[in-house]
C-alpha cells in the first residue's frame, strides 16, 4: 500500500465534517491550519476572534513540528503551518512546500521545569536535576521534537545532559511530555512555558536562564499549494495587535524580530 496516498485520504476524510454540510453542500470555511502542539489553546482563542469579525471558523489541526512537517509533505489538505522551529520551516522552504516570501515569525517562548502541584523541589537546575535519583524526566522526543531538542541543548550547555540522559523518557510532543508529569508517570518535565501556564496539575519550578536557553520562535508560512483566498489575510492577522495580545496571555513573548 502506498502509505502517502493513504495518509491523504485518511487526512481528508477527517476533515469532511469540517467541509460538507450533512445535506453534503459545501459550507464556507476558513484556511486549514496545521499549527505545533503548544499553540493549542493560544490558536483556537485567536481563531475564535477571526471568526467573531465575520471570516469563516478555520479548520485547526494540532501535532508535534516533525509529524506537521510530514503531513505537509506528503500533501496534507491544508494552507498555513506553524511550526515550533525555525529548522523544520527551513526544511519545508527548502523542499519547496511553503512559500518563503510569506513566512513570518509570529511568537517566542521559554523553557521551564514543571513537576506535580504536590512536588517540593528547589529552584536551581543543577540541584535538580542531580536530586532527581531514579525519578524520570519527561521531554518531548529530543531527537526530533524541537521543545525537546531546545531542552537537550539547554541542558548540554550547564554540562548536565549526560548526567540525566539516561532518565528521559521521551514524549511525542511537548503535551504529551506535560501529561507524563501531571499523570505522575515522571517526576519533572522540560516543557514551554506556555503549556505549564495552561495545566493545573504541575508548577514550575525552575526556568533555564537566557544564557542557556535556545531562542524559541514560532513561524508561520502559506503552504504554496493553498488556494483559499483569505489564506493571506488568516496569516497576516496572526501578527496583528488583537492576535499578539491573546498569544500573550497564554504566555507567548512576541518574537524576536519584533523586538
Amino acid at each position: 500500500m502506498n502509505s502517502s496516498g493513504f495518509f491523504k485520504r485518511c487526512l481528508a476524510f477527517m476533515l469532511t465534517p469540517f467541509l460538507l454540510a450533512s445535506c453534503g453542500q459545501e459550507v464556507p470555511r476558513g484556511p486549514v491550519v496545521l499549527a505545533a502542539a503548544s499553540m493549542q489553546e493560544s490558536l483556537t482563542e485567536v481563531a475564535a476572534a477571526w471568526a467573531a469579525q465575520g471570516n469563516p471558523a478555520p479548520v485547526l489541526s494540532f501535532a508535534g513540528t516533525p509529524a506537521l512537517a510530514r503531513q505537509v509533505e506528503q500533501g496534507a489538505p491544508a494552507d498555513l503551518v506553524i511550526s515550533a522551529d525555525a529548522g523544520w520551516m527551513d526544511w519545508l522552504e527548502e523542499n519547496r512546500l511553503v512559500n518563503t516570501a510569506s513566512r513570518r515569525d509570529i511568537a517566542g517562548n521559554a523553557l521551564v521545569f514543571v513537576a506535580s502541584g504536590n512536588t517540593d523541589q528547589t529552584a536551581d537546575i543543577a540541584e535538580i536535576v542531580r536530586g532527581l535519583g531514579d525519578g524520570r524526566l519527561a521531554l518531548a522526543d529530543p531527537q526530533s521534537v524541537p521543545a525537546g531538542r531546545y531542552a537537550r541543548a539547554a541542558l548540554a550547555s550547564m554540562g548536565l545532559w549526560d548526567e540525566v540522559e539516561s532518565r528521559v523518557v521521551p514524549a511525542e510532543n511537548v503535551r504529551a511530555a506535560l501529561a507524563l508529569v501531571e499523570a505522575g508517570e515522571a517526576q519533572l518535565g522540560i516543557v514551554y512555558a506556555t503549556d505549564a501556564k495552561a495545566s493545573q496539575r504541575v508548577r514550575v519550578v525552575a526556568q533555564f536562564a537566557p544564557e542557556h536557553a535556545p531562542a524559541i520562535t514560532y513561524p508561520a508560512a502559506q503552504l504554496v499549494q493553498s488556494r483559499h483566498p483569505q489564506a493571506a489575510d488568516l496569516l497576516a492577522f496572526l501578527s496583528s495587535t488583537q492576535a499578539q495580545q491573546i498569544f500573550a496571555g497564554h504566555g507567548f513573548v512576541p518574537p524576536a524580530s519584533a523586538e
